[in-house]
């Protein structure tokens, strides 16, 4: 008897609390039963328009409850949803929606003049209008709802798939990863076991809904009864608004969402009082953040979530107890979740000691089934029966994982390897810093030199020869930065939050082979 779908999760809870109000966005509201039955007319409105259980369907919105809408239809059994990057070029979403077969996209007034650009290359049949705005589509969503009947697809297969998740990736075309109800299923009771949502919960969803980073609160949190507020973009001030609004208790963010609101002049920690539990991941949070973070807020239950999208999002967790605790552990993403079994492995697919630094591969039943259509990457990222990563790391003799960088973004100097992040933690410590980020740029005499990128904070100054003086303090001589960069302007980030190093990186490297990409 199958079990791993999420017609088991989200129909009974549905049917518990059918009355109770649980989907606020701005003036809208919900109950879970009006969720679900908007649910199921866009499940047939999406029959209507050809989209079988296994053909792919793109949405390209900021968050809402539509966004959420589409996603539990697919869960349900409608179809394959494509979430795509708001940052994407027309050229890669051209690529991506023809990759991926697409045939329906659900955008909003924001995006739709881009959808519009590549429809006719790419084949796209129907534009889905998501809200008002005077853009180009062929039907508006309320419109596909009204005039749908309301029907729950049969349960799907376990190994059927769920979603097609392209990666941003670092160089080359972007990567389709296709993941079943089974992995994704077996994820949900991953993070479940950990984060422990309920009934009482309040989650805020201000992290990209076309992220693998959003994909417990979105699937977890409904499934236990918890209700959802939205934030279409990331904003300090409205989430300190929503925060006190709707007395949230939960949420999500990256390192950086969370130091522009630390940061925000607006900001008070009694704004957040009814927030129990708070999360972070997808890149490095800078020490002097955390430090700032938790003295703020001693009672608060904070996580770190570490993973990617091929493994339905997480792998690994570092929970309150260790953030309590302190010491070194803080610099650690946390033990294997229940089911995940983790090896760090040298070039030759070795494993290596605690404490040695290696590739970080995994096992888990929470993988991707492929690359879309490449057959070549999907058999290297699992070579040797092991997820490779691409993450550089270690484990200590407990268990933890430690991460030291991406592959890719390591710096090798004078045969010295660098981790970006080290250097990136020596500077974010400086209190002139607002943002840093460490790349190498090619060097005659080093092959590669450490350089700095800085963002000072508004109404602070510092030189150079400052930046490099306070690093001397904390790391190797061979790892301070051989040049400093003072910007004002942010740090150019993807849709996610990250940092783009690799357009940091581009114009020192135009015409030039870099050994690690």
């Amino acid at each position: 008897m199958k079990e791993l779908v999420y017609h088991h999760l989200l129909l009974p809870t549905v049917e518990r609390n059918a009355d109770r109000a649980g989907f606020f966005e701005g003036e809208y509201h919900a109950t879970f039963g009006e969720h679900l039955d908007r649910v199921a007319r866009l499940a047939a409105g999406l029959r209507g328009l050809g989209v079988d259980r296994g053909d792919r369907f793109a949405v390209m919105a900021l968050n809402g409850h539509q966004f959420l809408e589409c996603y539990h239809a697919a869960f349900l059994g409608a179809g394959v949803i494509n979430p795509l990057n708001l940052r994407l070029a027309p050229k890669e979403l051209e690529y991506i929606l023809a990759d991926s077969g697409t045939k329906v996209c659900f955008t909003d007034p924001f995006f739709a003049p881009v959808v519009e650009k590549v429809r006719a290359a790419v084949g796209i049949d129907q534009v889905v209008m998501i809200g008002e705005g005077d853009a180009p589509h062929d039907v508006s969503y309320e419109d596909l709802l009204a005039s749908s009947a309301p029907q729950i697809p049969d349960e799907p297969e376990e190994d059927d798939a769920a979603i097609l998740m392209y990666t941003g990736g670092t160089t080359g075309l972007p990567k389709g990863v296709l993941l079943d109800h089974r992995a994704e299923m077996l994820n949900l009771y991953h993070v479940m076991q950990m984060w422990r949502f309920s009934a009482d919960d309040v989650f805020l969803h201000q992290t990209p809904m076309f992220h693998a980073a959003s994909m417990g609160g979105m699937l977890g949190v409904p499934a236990q009864g918890g209700a959802s507020v939205f934030l279409p973009l990331f904003d300090p001030a409205r989430v300190l608004e929503l925060c006190e609004q709707h007395s949230v208790t939960q949420t999500v963010m990256v390192p950086t969402m969370i130091g522009m609101l630390l940061n925000h002049p607006e900001f008070r920690p009694e704004r957040l009082a009814a927030l129990r539990a708070l999360t972070y991941g997808a890149s490095p949070m800078p020490a002097a953040l955390l430090e700032r973070l938790l003295s703020t807020f001693p009672m608060l239950d904070v996580f770190q979530g570490y993973g990617m999208t091929e493994s339905s999002a997480v792998l690994t967790a570092l929970g309150p107890r260790e953030h309590r605790a302190g010491g070194p552990r803080l610099r650690s993403a946390g033990l294997p979740l229940p089911g995940v079994v983790l090896s760090i492995q040298d070039h030759a697919g070795n494993a290596v000691a605690p404490g040695e630094t290696g590739e970080v591969c995994a096992r888990a039943g929470n993988f991707m089934r492929e690359y879309w259509k490449q057959p070549e990457a999907t058999a290297e990222a699992f070579r040797g029966g092991w997820y490779h990563s691409g993450d550089a790391g270690y484990l200590d003799s407990e268990g933890y994982l430690f991460l030291v960088d991406r592959v890719k973004d390591m710096i090798v100097t004078g045969g010295e390897n660098v981790y970006s992040v080290e250097v990136e933690n020596a500077i974010a410590s400086h209190p002139a810093v607002e943002q840093v980020a460490a790349i190498g740029i090619p060097s005659e005499k080093w092959g590669e030199a450490v350089h700095a990128i800085v963002v000072v904070r508004e109404g602070a100054t510092v030189t150079e020869s400052e930046i490099i003086d306070h690093a001397r303090e904390w790391i190797a001589g061979y790892k301070l930065p051989k040049s400093v960069e003072i910007r004002t302007e942010p740090l150019p980030l993807s849709g996610a939050m990250k940092v783009l190093k690799r357009e940091l990186r581009a114009p020192y490297w135009e015409g030039r082979d870099r050994a690690v990409n």
